[in-house]
């Protein structure tokens, strides 16, 4: 397998990143979360999708991509002499062969089914032979014996043997319950047997008994139905009867009702003669009951406009004193527009007055600290060049004139008291100069007069232009009231002039004490008009009393013929109440008889249906017990089946690890005589699956730190060799992701020499690692970075050998 060329579009850390692989050993370097094992990653998600990717869909996208921004990974590869090209996506994925336009695979179920029969591996065994992870170099060293062996038997596939064999072991013990269960539950033969003689016995006998019921109810069913002619025709007869009684009930309460209605309009016409004679002497006295309530309306509008015109004299007094009131808040207000330039024009001076005091305070002021932190600094040098000299000068006493100059590291000798002088007179010209500062310090420390001046002059001009300012604000308000005033004044100057002519609009004449009198004989008159209304209402009613009573006499006269009509039709039914009860009682028994015989049937017939489910149940269960004991027999076999299989994958295991030892020596043998130039030839493993480098055919007892790597490598290379052979793939690539972490310089450099020793075998190896120094004897180096602004991982060529790693080390310290 070869890769050429691989794009990552919203991956992880990978905004948008192209890589083009060449051949040869590469390297991909960056600083750790720099995104580069999400290269590694990439590779192997587009191949085989799904649970490749760490965390899920969700984590895929990167983190400032849009929210609906597409996430894809392009992989473009050489395997079995044809070019794939996979394109891969959250929901989607595509395959191509050979640059063709059309996909030979479109889902991601179809993709990644077609790409492991291609490869020949799972994902697994696709890592363990083209990758090697973090730390996995010399993972075999930190294992004990039992935990190397099972690494290897995981690596190479065998545990799927363990896995093969605990299923078996699984069903072996299913089976096991199963058949336990099964034979405890199981029904004696001996008992069902005897259940269905037993039932079979009931049936006969319930069938016999049955058709002796039958006899009895048929007989039974004759005697009804020859009584039920004479019985329907008594029922008919009692019904009409019945019926007879209801209607003459009916038909007396009918009479009854129409004699108390002729009862009640008899009273009624009474009482309306009485109010014809009682409403003759009211209409003389109501005569002047009309006009007086045209009168009575209209005092009534009269007061309405009297209120109002009270109510709007009230408003024009109160409207009156407003406009006084206003008038003389104008008169006060008159003057603020001049006032207010006047005070406008005082505070622009004072303003500038006080921005030209406070530019003199902050210059002169800037000045003094000036002065003070110069000071500060020259007095801190000084003290710092003193304390140098002093040390100096006790240095140069203590190792006296055989002592070395301190400039140019030469013996003293003769010059020794010449240098003391030197220092001597350099500690009381520096001790001079602090001192001055000093004292300059101390002036300084307090402010000058005239910066004090200033701000005292600065703080009064401040406070006479607030004065002012307030002074402004208030005229400027009174400006305001004075329109304010003016627009109020004009508007209620207008409301007062309409009030005015509303109220010689208003109507006048109103009389109280005429009104006062006039609603008192309105309201006698209103009570003697409703009394005569409800004797006139009476009267009207007469007309209509008459007819009703007219109608009640002729419906007395009908319901009392068809009250004798009814006594006449009960009078002619022929059958009497004696012979009715007879009759009935003589039918109650036969009906009893047969319903008795009816239920003797049914229950025979359930006893017979209970009899034949038992005789069901028993055959059923015979049933039962026969297949139980075919499929104990089947069960019994398979789990014979899984005995054997059990015992079988324990000797297949052993076989297996046994030869697995010489298998892997050889490979690793080989690898290991083609990078030691055939010095080492032979390397195996131990019955402890330790490796043993052999010099000379005679184990080497103490072996070198780089010799310890290549032996990890070559065991490395030869797993991966096995696995790539067993899926019949050539074994070119080699992805090399984080191996140096637990080495030094000089071993990281040795391993990186080992495996250009491999490049007649491998044609393209990778190497993923943040460690710098590796740069030396790489054909190719791809930079890994993180770009803060952007939030994205940025990858670039960079130089290869010590060339490349001096000129990255060269721009990270100018950059820095």
């Amino acid at each position: 397998m070869r890769l050429n060329r691989l794009r990552l579009l919203n991956f992880r850390q990978h905004a948008d990143t192209e890589i083009e692989f060449d051949l040869g050993l590469t390297g991909i370097i960056g600083a750790n979360g720099s995104g580069k094992s999400t290269i590694l990653e990439a590779v192997a998600w587009a191949l085989y999708g799904g649970d490749t990717a760490r965390g899920g869909k969700d984590s895929i996208r990167f983190t400032r991509a849009p929210a609906r921004a597409s996430v894809r990974v392009e992989l473009d590869f050489e395997l079995g002499g044809h070019r794939y090209s996979v394109v891969r996506g959250l929901t989607m994925a595509e395959l191509y062969l050979d640059g063709a336009q059309q996909p030979i695979a479109d889902s991601v179920k179809s993709v990644g089914e077609l790409l492991q029969r291609r490869l020949g591996m799972s994902r697994s065994e696709f890592f363990n032979t083209y990758f090697t992870g973090q730390k996995e170099l010399a993972v075999m060293a930190m294992l004990s014996a039992t935990e190397r062996a099972q690494f290897l038997s995981r690596v190479l596939g065998y545990e799927k043997l363990r896995t093969a064999q605990e299923l078996s072991d699984v069903r072996r013990r299913e089976l096991r319950s199963e058949i336990t269960g099964m034979r405890s539950g199981m029904p004696d033969a001996a008992l069902v047997t005897g259940q269905i003689a037993e039932a079979d016995l009931r049936l006969r006998e319930t069938t016999a008994r049955l058709a002796g019921v039958e006899v009895d109810r048929t007989r039974l069913q004759g005697d009804v139905d020859a009584l039920a002619p004479r019985w329907i025709d008594a029922q008919r007869q009692r019904d009409e009867s019945q019926k007879l009684e209801g209607d003459l009930r009916v038909a007396q309460s009918e009479l009854q009702g129409f004699e108390r209605s002729a009862e009640r309009l008899t009273t009624e016409l009474q009482h309306v003669s009485a109010a014809r004679e009682a409403l003759m002497p009211l209409a003389a006295e109501l005569a002047p009951f009309h006009e007086l309530g045209n009168e009575l309306a209209q005092m009534r509008d009269l007061a309405v406009f009297d209120g109002k015109r009270q109510a709007w004299l009230e408003q024009e007094r109160s409207l009156a004193a407003e406009l006084e009131a206003l008038r003389e808040q104008r008169a006060d207000v008159q003057s603020a527009p001049a006032m207010e330039e006047q005070v406008t024009a005082e505070v622009e001076a004072k303003r500038r007055a006080h921005e030209e005091v406070q530019g003199k305070l902050e210059l002169r002021r800037t000045e003094w600290v000036r002065d003070r932190q110069e000071a500060e600094t020259r007095r801190n040098a000084l003290r710092v060049q003193y304390s140098d000299l002093r040390d100096q000068r006790e240095k140069l006493v203590a190792l006296g004139d055989q002592g070395t100059c301190p400039t140019c590291q030469r013996p003293l000798g003769d010059h020794y008291r010449q240098v003391l002088d030197l220092l001597d007179s350099q500690l009381e010209t520096v001790s001079a100069d602090g001192s001055y500062f000093k004292s300059r310090l101390e002036q300084l420390e307090a402010m000058p007069e005239d910066v004090a001046a200033l701000d005292e002059q600065r703080r009064k001009l401040q406070s006479e232009a607030g004065a002012l300012q307030a002074r402004l604000a208030r005229v400027q308000l009174s400006v305001q009231q004075l329109e304010q005033v003016g627009r109020e004044l004009t508007a209620k100057e207008q409301r007062h002039a309409t009030l005015v002519k509303e109220l010689g609009e208003i109507p006048g004449g109103y009389d109280r004490a005429r009104h006062t009198a006039v609603e008192q004989d309105f309201e006698r008159l209103a009570a003697l008009n409703t009394q005569a209304n409800r004797l006139n209402t009476q009267v009207e009613r007469e007309p209509a009393l008459r007819r009703e009573q007219d109608s009640v006499t002729r419906s007395i006269a009908a319901v009392t013929a068809k009250r004798e009509e009814l006594l006449r039709r009960r009078t002619a039914l022929a059958l009497s109440e004696e012979e009715f009860v007879m009759l009935r009682d003589h039918h109650t028994d036969a009906a009893a008889q047969l319903h008795a015989a009816t239920l003797a049937s049914m229950n025979a017939n359930s006893e017979m249906a209970l009899a034949r489910a038992a005789l069901e149940r028993a055959n059923a269960a015979q049933s039962d017990l026969d297949r139980t004991e075919k499929k104990l027999e089947t069960m019994e076999i398979e789990k014979k089946l899984h005995d054997e299989l059990h015992r079988a994958y324990s000797d297949l295991r052993t076989d297996l690890n046994f030869a697995m030892r010489p298998e892997l020596s050889e490979l690793a043998s080989a690898f290991l005589t083609e990078l030691t130039d055939a010095r080492y030839t032979e390397l195996e493993l131990d019955d402890k699956y330790r490796i043993v480098v052999l010099e000379e055919g005679v184990p080497k007892p103490v072996i070198s730190g780089g010799e310890e790597d290549m032996a990890n490598l070559v065991l490395r290379l030869a797993i991966s060799q096995m696995i790539a052979e067993r899926a019949g793939q050539s074994f070119s690539l080699l992805v090399l992701d984080e191996i140096f972490g637990s080495l030094d310089d000089t071993r990281r450099h040795h391993v990186v020499e080992l495996l250009r020793g491999l490049q007649d075998r491998f044609e393209q190896v990778i190497l993923i690692t943040h460690i710098e120094s590796v740069r030396d004897g790489l054909d190719q180096v791809l930079e890994v970075s993180y770009d803060e602004n952007s939030g994205a991982a940025i990858v670039k060529r960079g130089a290869a050998g010590p060339a490349g790693a001096l000129e990255l080390a060269t721009a990270g310290t100018s950059e820095a």
